[in-house]
């Protein structure tokens, strides 16, 4: 298959297998999801969501937050990794936000981006799945996929966004991103798959490839 025709056969075959997608990140609005997938950087989606319900439940709202000394938020977060300088992001974005930005998470990427402790692919999974704005947020599970499935030469998350993005339609983007991270956890992980073993990469490319 010419690479075209790979990008057509995956959106297609994963519309079949993952007709539903649902955000794994549990969240109740623009703000919780910001901070969850904050939190998920280094860290699995299961453990933030083991997470979360007791650092909502002290704060959920930025104005809320922005009062919580940093280390009652530290000591919450803790089993995510990474904890002081997530706790210190949380803090001063929430902070931020209640004071450039009446409260409410922006919906553009630059303010976003602005944030403390947030970066591209966090802001693009914000814009996404909350605000319903085409973006492609690229995580490392996408990134090996895309090369596994000979999508993209790219060295690095930007230049895989670049190259998928291209290749497939934009209307097709916030959900295809969430199809092939939930595909790539279940059949083709980085240990499990060789490139030929699983479902998608045997109709791909064969047995013999």
């Amino acid at each position: 298959m010419l690479k075209k025709e790979r990008a057509a056969h995956l959106l297609r075959r994963l519309e079949e297998l993952y007709p539903e997608t649902p955000i794994p990140l549990d969240h109740r609005d623009p703000f919780t999801l910001l901070v969850a997938v904050l939190l998920s950087a280094q860290c699995t989606d299961v453990r933030v969501n083991l997470v979360t319900p007791a650092l909502f439940a002290l704060a959920d709202t930025p104005e809320k937050m922005m009062l919580v000394p940093v280390e009652d938020i530290r000591a919450i977060i803790r089993p995510c990794g990474l904890s002081p300088t997530k706790a210190a992001a949380i803090s001063v974005l929430s902070g931020i936000l209640v004071e450039k930005h009446g409260g409410e998470v922006p919906a553009n990427f630059e303010a976003l981006e602005a944030l403390p402790g947030v970066g591209h692919k966090t802001a693009s999974v914000v814009m996404a799945q909350s605000f319903g704005v085409p973006a492609f947020p690229v995580d490392t599970h996408i990134h090996r996929l895309a090369k596994r499935w000979k999508l993209t030469q790219g060295k690095n998350v930007v230049q895989t966004e670049r190259d998928l993005k291209k290749l497939f339609p934009r209307e097709s983007w916030n959900k295809l991103h969430l199809q092939i991270i939930f595909y790539g956890r279940e059949h083709c992980t980085a240990r499990g798959c060789d490139g030929k073993s699983c479902l998608l990469c045997r109709e791909l490319f064969g047995t013999d490839s």
